[in-house]
């Protein structure tokens, strides 16, 4: 754990019944942004681009955990495989898991995401999962984050970056 994280700071895997919140830490991934529009739980799952990320949750190569403090969550990091067909933003291969993460706002800047991007990578890297990928805009402070966790940028879009991190050794650790 990070210095900064919470001392009670927990994290678990993910189930189904993480599922609204891990709807909640979708829309706050989105909305990451104060100058736009918040995005509510509903208008996530009913955008089909940023509803399959959760769609059917539970899949078996699903790969989730939860930041708790106190039994409260305040924070998830997600691990999903897409399709050519049906990419995800940071979409690389159909064989490299797309990581999505949010923390709640009070609980932003206390190590909670890199504790979360760890875990969630390490249970990943568990399953046999050798890349995770994501997509972050290129304005969002997250990328420090993402650059300085072992991400490096594979590819460019409108106003957004791809980045890959590669888990051959670099994901081998402790376990969630």
């Amino acid at each position: 754990m990070t210095p900064h994280a919470a001392d009670d700071l927990e994290v678990r895997f993910a189930t189904g019944d993480d599922r609204a919140f891990l709807t909640e830490m979708l829309a706050e991934a989105a909305g990451w942004d104060p100058q736009r529009p918040r995005l509510t739980p509903a208008q996530v799952l009913a955008d089909p681009q940023l509803a399959h990320y959760l769609d059917g949750w539970g899949r078996p190569d699903d790969v989730g955990v939860i930041a708790e403090v106190s039994g409260q969550p305040v924070g998830a990091a997600w691990l999903r495989r897409f399709t050519a067909d049906d990419p995800g933003y940071g979409f690389v291969a159909p064989d490299v898991p797309e990581l999505s993460i949010a923390v709640v706002g009070e609980w932003r800047g206390r190590g909670v995401g890199s504790v979360l991007l760890e875990a969630v990578v390490q249970a990943g890297s568990d399953r046999g999962v050798t890349a995770v990928s994501l997509s972050v805009e290129t304005a969002n402070p997250a990328r420090v984050l993402y650059a300085a966790r072992g991400f490096r940028e594979v590819g460019r879009g409108r106003g957004s970056v791809t980045m890959l991190r590669e888990c051959v050794a670099a994901c081998r650790g402790g376990k969630v």
